[in-house]
């Protein structure tokens, strides 16, 4: 991928965690590198099909001296995030800001907080069925579309299926949703659970019933086995109520593991009930 860089652009903001910097203000610098495909600008000579980085530097301008942060990691987070946010054809970015005035007793040439942070596609399983499950998951949707690090969220149509485990439950609404996000896979599962948690979710018995679930089932093409969570999700290969949904959304979206697509997947599945 090719790279538009902007070193050292000098911006007086009020950053800290001390009282006196925020009231006092001091110089930050920040470097930017966009990762971009450049391609067409360079065979064309046109703006439009590139990235102006007059522009870049005005919006990080604006984000540095419109908000007040106390750590140089919210600022450059919300740095980032707002250049992949205004600019469709940013992929990825690195943001450095370097805090050359910072308030340690001790020499130093500066202290500095360094991020990379790109857009990433996210399945995601919905289900329900306690109280209005429809409403339930249409706000998890609508708060997910709602969330500055996610864009580009679409739904699947909402199915009843049979319970799957412990049956002796009501029949579930389930659906699917895939979108970009900027969130990292543990990140998204953080703002998965809040959503769950503000719909009154309790976890009592294993496949119980539940106001609304949220499973990450595919990130990417991530493979992650760590004690929070499980990507690809173990068991979505098993489960018509899973891939049924999310094979509406991207049947051509490849597991990363058993190397089949999730249509491929829900045909065998299918085919073996």
């Amino acid at each position: 991928m090719d790279k538009i860089c902007i070193e050292d652009l000098k911006i007086f903001a009020h950053h800290g965690v001390f009282e006196h910097e925020n009231i006092n203000g001091q110089n930050f610098y920040v470097n930017a590198v966009l990762y971009v495909d450049t391609e067409s600008a360079g065979i064309s000579d046109e703006l439009e099909r590139s990235v102006d980085y007059g522009s870049v530097c005005k919006l990080i301008e604006n984000v540095m001296t419109e908000n007040t942060y106390k750590l140089i990691e919210a600022a450059a987070q919300s740095v980032a995030s707002a250049i992949l946010r205004t600019y469709e054809l940013v992929d990825s970015v690195d943001i450095e800001i370097r805090k050359p005035e910072a308030p340690i007793d001790m020499e130093l040439g500066s202290v500095s907080v360094k991020i990379h942070r790109s857009w990433h596609t996210a399945v995601i399983a919905l289900g329900s069925n306690m109280g209005d499950s429809r409403a339930y998951i249409e706000e998890a949707v609508g708060k997910l579309i709602n969330n500055e690090y996610v864009k580009d969220v679409k739904q699947s149509e909402l199915i009843v299926t049979k319970p799957y485990g412990y049956t002796d439950q009501e029949d579930f609404l389930n659906g699917a949703v895939i979108c970009r996000t900027i969130y990292s896979p543990h990140g998204l599962l953080r703002l998965m659970q809040s959503i769950e948690n503000e719909a009154g979710r309790v976890r009592e018995i294993h496949w119980g019933p539940r106001t609304l679930d949220l499973d990450l089932i595919l990130y990417d093409n991530e493979i992650i086995n760590d004690p929070d969570l499980v990507v690809p999700h173990p068991d979505m290969h098993n489960r018509t109520f899973v891939l049924e949904p999310a094979a509406e959304l991207a049947p051509g979206y490849r597991h990363p593991i058993l190397g089949l697509t999730l249509a491929q997947l829900l045909e065998k599945l299918k085919n073996n009930g």
